[in-house]
């Protein structure tokens, strides 16, 4: 059972020191990553630009459409610090592209896709996505997963008026006509996860993350929130992307006595804090955390002896129960072997593919124009359960789901909303909420 209201002292023990980590094991192991800070990619986004983001571009990206073929463009880092956890989602929309081949295809074309490597670097995305726009001709890009990378060719599809359907949950605060956001919303993700964390195990919260724009948006959203709710918030900290030695940290959060820390940590530095956290002692009966990236990928990477009884918020698990799910783990793990995982990015990215496909199909065309105007209200049965386009914010519907990591790895669902949950990017619902965007 939960417990309620403060936690108890946490263990006594020192904390380790930092634990060497092998980058050639995490490789294999699927961690992911984000990319830099806010600041750098705002100055990074004008420079993909090249001119102000509200003028009319010179040129417009125009599909090369055949009769029998529409390319379209799958822009992920296949190398780098986030190619494992990226190639899973590529795997996803390759899966996909296959299965609606199969079934006739789009409007009785094949879908061609073209592959590009975002390499774990955003000038890199920015330069892909301007090459699979302008050069390739494609109709569509699936592709990214840090916001620094979505942030990087942001100005790039708005410029050519392209179309990107970005796969990962993230922090809110925006919406592009030119960007269609699969993953959550921070009213689908975040918000919940810190009431339901709040009820269940007292209100006393530290804040952990990488220090970049998502964990920093992120954290300033559930202050606010917390200042509403009487929540108190007894920490925060942020350490660089790659950060290994979590001694100090893990000696703060003792001193601070959370009830629970939410953890937006993102790729290896999870592997060093989750290691280093339970290797002092401290176990989730001491202090329970909530991480919003680390997903089944992850926690194969980290290894679920250390994650064992930590929780996690999504909108989708491999465990989750619907038919769908049941039929979408098993074609993934027939594709690409009974030891691979699925997870909610990865569902994400397959399901992105099949809306956009169902879009164009309600639209009677890959034109951007027609398939943005056509795409709200377009519904996809998918593993997670029904998902829909708000044709307001281009950003879906989704059910929520707060889970806990087992003993083999994966993620047991202990609460989910009712049903799928308007998506609310800038919080408008939540009067606590007004000014922060």
């Amino acid at each position: 059972m939960a417990k309620q209201g403060h936690a108890r002292p946490l263990p006594a023990q020192p904390c380790p020191t930092r634990r060497a980590f092998v980058g050639a094991a995490a490789g294999a192991l699927g961690l992911a990553a984000l990319g830099a800070s806010g600041c750098a990619q705002s100055a990074l986004a004008e420079a993909a630009a090249g001119a102000d983001p509200g003028a009319q571009p010179a040129s417009q990206a125009a599909a090369d459409v055949t009769a029998d073929e529409v390319k379209v463009g799958i822009m992920h880092s296949l190398s780098g610090t986030m190619a494992m956890s990226e190639s899973s989602v590529r795997d996803a929309e390759m899966l996909a592209i296959e299965e609606i081949n199969a079934a006739g295809g789009v409007l009785g074309r094949r879908i061609e896709p073209v592959v590009e490597d975002g390499a774990s670097d955003n000038a890199t995305f920015a330069e892909k996505a301007e090459k699979l726009l302008m050069s390739d001709h494609v109709a569509t890009v699936f592709g990214c997963w840090t916001s620094a990378s979505r942030k990087a060719v942001l100005p790039v599809f708005e410029r050519y008026n392209g179309l990107l359907w970005y796969p990962v949950q993230y922090e809110g605060m925006e919406s592009s006509k030119n960007i269609f956001y699969v993953g959550a919303a921070p009213n689908q993700q975040i918000v919940p996860a810190v009431t339901y964390l709040a009820e269940h195990y007292g209100p006393r919260i530290f804040l952990l993350g990488s220090d970049y724009v998502f964990p920093r948006t992120a954290n300033t959203v559930i202050k606010a929130q917390a200042a509403d709710a009487g929540f108190e918030i007894v920490g925060e900290e942020y350490t660089p992307m790659g950060h290994t030695d979590y001694a100090t940290v893990i000696n703060k959060i003792r001193a601070a006595h959370p009830d629970f820390v939410f953890n937006t940590l993102n790729g290896d530095s999870n592997v060093s804090f989750f290691k280093q956290l339970r290797d002092s002692g401290i176990t989730p009966d001491d202090c329970m955390t909530c991480s919003v990236s680390v997903a089944e990928e992850e926690v194969a990477g980290i290894g679920a002896a250390y994650l064992e009884g930590h929780m996690t918020s999504w909108n989708y698990y491999e465990t989750t129960d619907t038919p769908e799910n049941h039929a979408f783990v098993q074609a993934f793990k027939e594709r690409y072997g009974q030891n691979r995982v699925t997870d909610d990015p990865i569902e994400a990215g397959y399901c992105a593919v099949h809306l956009w496909a169902a879009a164009c199909e309600k639209a009677g065309s890959f034109e951007v124009d027609d398939v943005r105007a056509a795409a709200g209200g377009v519904t996809f049965q998918a593993p997670e359960g029904a998902m829909t386009i708000d044709g307001e914010n281009q950003h879906l519907y989704k059910t929520v789901r707060i889970g806990r990591v087992n003993a083999d790895g994966l993620i047991d669902e202990e609460w989910a909303s009712d049903e799928p949950l308007k998506p609310d990017p800038y919080l408008k619902g939540y009067p606590w909420a007004a000014g922060l965007s």
